[in-house]
């Protein structure tokens, strides 16, 4: 009864192994979302509202929902989660043409400060401090480091 079994299951496995495997040649399209895709019966005939980030809808608007900027009933794209009002803002303040203006004039304005100050600032006193003996007794003694000396004229 058990070798019965065991060859019956034995057969399918021989005619596998002499066979050769056929593998069929697959190709994948990627797409950014199925949204991109044209073909209506993708989603199950829902109707796909137009691609308008809740960002730039009226915030005065009389809308059911205020903080989604929806209406009761509206359709919700199927992009919701990076339309929706909570997906990270877009930025419109300026172009990327005037930010580069603008850092621009802040580069070009630190330089100029910059160098202005530097023609401007002076390097050191006009005539260097001296002092008798150097200071040698009130700095600590003969190891001590000591000021400049009458006469002396490198730090």
């Amino acid at each position: 009864m058990l070798s019965r079994r065991i060859t019956a299951a034995a057969r399918p496995l021989a005619a596998r192994a002499l066979q050769p495997a056929a593998r069929p040649v697959r190709t994948q399209i990627r797409c950014l979302s199925q949204a991109d895709v044209e073909d209506p019966d993708m989603n199950g005939g829902y109707i796909n509202p137009p691609r308008v980030k809740r960002q730039f809808r009226d915030p005065y608007g009389d809308w059911w929902d205020k903080q989604e900027r929806r209406n009761y009933g509206e359709p919700v794209h199927e992009d919701n989660d990076i339309l929706g009002i909570f997906s990270p803002e877009e930025y419109t303040h300026f172009t990327p043409g005037w930010g580069a203006v603008l850092f621009g004039t802040f580069v070009a304005t630190v330089l100029g400060f910059s160098a202005v100050v530097s023609h401007m600032y002076p390097d050191k006193a006009s005539v260097p401090k001296t002092y008798p003996d150097g200071l040698e007794a009130e700095l600590g003694g003969p190891n001590a480091l000591r000021a400049r000396k009458h006469g002396e004229d490198q730090y």
